[in-house]
């Protein structure tokens, strides 16, 4: 069966699926979420569709799906059905998002990956998916050692072990609602989102707890809930997992950076590799792609903060497909300052871009690498849409036909509080960061 020939181009600010792409400065985007591991002749596939159907830029963005820029309204129905063929992808509907290492890790208290799968199933059977805002999403966290609790989501399913049972921790908005058995996993967010849908095709979670708390939610899943909140069982093994998972009192998780190594349930190895301001061109990812083949690698995940996890190295592959990975231009150090530094595609990939931010960005990284950790993101946005870093940071900059324009603590499309040409920007973004580090270490 032929692709069909028209396509519905999403506005600006939603979310822009396989069926329904956006337009940008450099073309249609697609982005899509990938279910599990992607195997590498799938991935190597992948990248031949994004170069033959768009500009051949793919990105990992910051809640660890995949994006292909550059497409057109030609193009992008061939490109869906290419990827449909992959079957790599969770097909466009309420986005749900599983731990990084699902069903992988060792430590996990439920895999998280079969869970999303079975709910993803209940909610295309529901049709909730043309209820709800397109900005809606589901958390699946299995007590994964690689965690989301930096990404928002309007539901989410967190293991924890009571009395030497999983349970699983409701959240809806930020606001807890209370545990229930692992078992009522997807019965519960499919309530809650049914919830969310009676209250029309823009609500969102935050808001309804905001207006009027929690109550509702609650009284939708209240036949389901064992108790308010998980408590130690008296057993020092699983309450010092319970622990690992709820960290103090405020019930944040210690947090393990995504690139790096981490061993797994069959004692192979995942390796985490971070792409330089969470792009690459489709030829460099084949690259990875044919470095872990001859690593002997299975396949790659996603993960947030712009990685992707190198899945199956054994002890002797593991150092030289690192090597590779370097070698190539990937970030294999959680400590690289690329990482700290967000950079659209910029002119002149980008139509509406006035300056080249991706070229502006490694050396804004390299002058600015003595300061940057991670409480301290730099976002370089060619225009004021700020497309690929809406939140505020640090510091950002932008594009605009005067030079420039620098923004502290706000967004791309807040008042700037001064304009610098682009050959000084570097040496300016130093002197600038340094100041700044230096005044919040006497705050």
């Amino acid at each position: 069966m032929s692709p069909p020939a028209k396509v519905f181009v999403q506005r600006r600010g939603a979310c822009p699926g396989l069926s329904a792409p956006m337009a940008t400065g450099d073309g249609l985007l697609v982005r899509l979420t990938p279910a599990g591991t992607i195997p590498l002749d799938a991935l190597a596939q992948f990248c031949t569709a994004a170069q033959r159907h768009g500009n051949g830029i793919i990105e990992v963005t910051a809640r660890g799906n995949l994006q292909v820029r550059g497409l057109s309204a030609a193009s992008v129905p061939h490109f869906a059905a290419d990827v449909a063929a992959l079957a790599i992808a969770a097909d466009d509907g309420v986005p749900v998002l599983g731990n990084p290492l699902a069903g992988l890790d060792p430590e996990e208290v439920i895999n998280a990956e079969a869970l999303a799968a079975d709910l993803r199933a209940a909610l295309a059977q529901a049709s909730l998916a043309q209820k709800l805002s397109a900005k809606v999403s589901v958390i699946v966290d299995g007590g994964s050692r690689l965690t989301l609790d930096s990404i928002a989501a309007d539901i989410r399913l967190r293991a924890v072990t009571m009395n030497g049972k999983a349970m699983l921790r409701i959240d809806a908005g930020g606001e807890t609602l209370g545990t229930v058995g692992a078992e009522r996993g997807v019965e519960v967010a499919v309530r809650l989102l049914g919830d969310l849908a009676a209250r029309g095709s823009d609500a969102r979670a935050r808001d309804v707890i905001a207006k009027g708390g929690a109550a509702s939610f609650r009284t939708a899943i209240a036949a389901l809930l064992t108790s308010a909140r998980p408590r130690e069982s008296g057993d020092p093994v699983l309450d010092s997992r319970l622990r690992g998972n709820e960290r103090g009192m405020n019930g944040v998780r210690q947090t393990i950076e995504a690139i790096g190594v981490h061993r797994l349930r069959d004692h192979s190895f995942a390796c985490g590799v971070g792409l330089g301001f969470g792009h690459a061109d489709a030829a460099s990812l084949q690259r990875l792609v044919d470095a872990a083949n001859n690593a002997a690698a299975i396949g790659l995940r996603t993960a947030p903060e712009r990685t992707l996890l190198v899945i199956g190295l054994k002890d002797d592959t593991l150092a030289p497909f690192v090597a590779a990975a370097e070698n190539l231009g990937f970030i294999v150090r959680a400590d690289d300052p690329r990482r700290h530094v967000v950079a659209c595609a910029g002119a002149p990939i980008c139509a509406a871009a006035h300056i080249a931010a991706r070229a502006i960005g490694p050396a804004v990284a390299a002058t600015a690498a003595p300061y940057l950790d991670g409480s301290f993101k730099i976002h370089v946005s060619g225009c004021a849409k700020g497309c690929a870093h809406p939140a505020p940071a640090a510091l950002t900059i932008v594009g605009t036909p005067e030079g420039c324009a620098l923004v502290a603590e706000g967004s791309a499309r807040d008042t700037p509080f001064m304009t610098t040409a682009a050959n000084e920007l570097p040496a300016t973004v130093a002197g600038l960061v340094r100041d700044l580090k230096r005044e919040a270490s006497h705050v």
